[in-house]
């Protein structure tokens, strides 16, 4: 907060009249950043199609801002633009006849795993040691004993296979998939509310 005041000439007091502390200014940090997330689509086709493009947004705008990349798996924001993009992706759910109660749980898996991959990517690629844990993470794959990690030794080139785009796409089509099969186990208090209305 010292640093921000000291680049708008005031004092860090005279900042608290409009965040509480550091992690609220990066909760509106992040809110202002996402007006550009829930923007009209441009991608025509399916429903999934446009949830992808919205979550590709989503990342792209953390994979520029790392710290608040880094934040945002932490944090629960609340602002209005975070609210239209919840909105943006159940109505999307909504239209691929997503069920209510799964697509209120899948929204978050989408947004944890877009959030993830940003965190993951957008780290490492400030990072001056990635480029060597991404070599040694080769050898060890590559080079393993077949009698101990078959499985691995097996699919060795598979785990390295795709590219970004390619592997986001298919893990929300998986992440889709999984809740449109998967229906949702009730929770013990609904399970509660059932037994007291009969």
């Amino acid at each position: 907060m010292r640093r921000i005041a000291d680049e708008l000439d005031t004092g860090p007091a005279s900042l608290y009249v409009y965040v509480r502390n550091t992690t609220d200014l990066h909760v509106q940090i992040l809110d202002a950043l996402l007006a550009t997330v829930t923007e009209p689509l441009t991608v025509e086709g399916t429903w999934r199609d446009r949830v992808k493009q919205v979550l590709t947004r989503y990342t792209l705008v953390l994979f520029n801002y790392p710290e608040i990349a880094r934040m945002t798996l932490t944090i629960h924001p609340s602002g209005p633009n975070y609210l239209a993009l919840l909105e943006q992706l159940l109505a999307l759910l909504k239209e691929g006849e997503m069920p209510d109660r799964e697509a209120a749980w899948v929204v978050d898996l989408l947004l944890l795993y877009a959030t993830a991959i940003a965190v993951e990517h957008s780290t490492r690629q400030t990072s001056s040691v990635a480029v060597d844990e991404d070599s040694a993470l080769v050898a060890a794959i590559t080079t393993v004993d077949t009698r101990v990690h078959p499985f691995i030794a097996q699919l060795g080139n598979e785990l390295f296979s795709g590219n970004g785009p390619d592997r986001f796409a298919w893990s929300i089509d998986v992440l889709l998939s999984g809740a449109l099969s998967t229906p949702r186990a009730a929770t013990e208090q609904e399970k509660t509310d059932f037994i007291q209305e009969q």
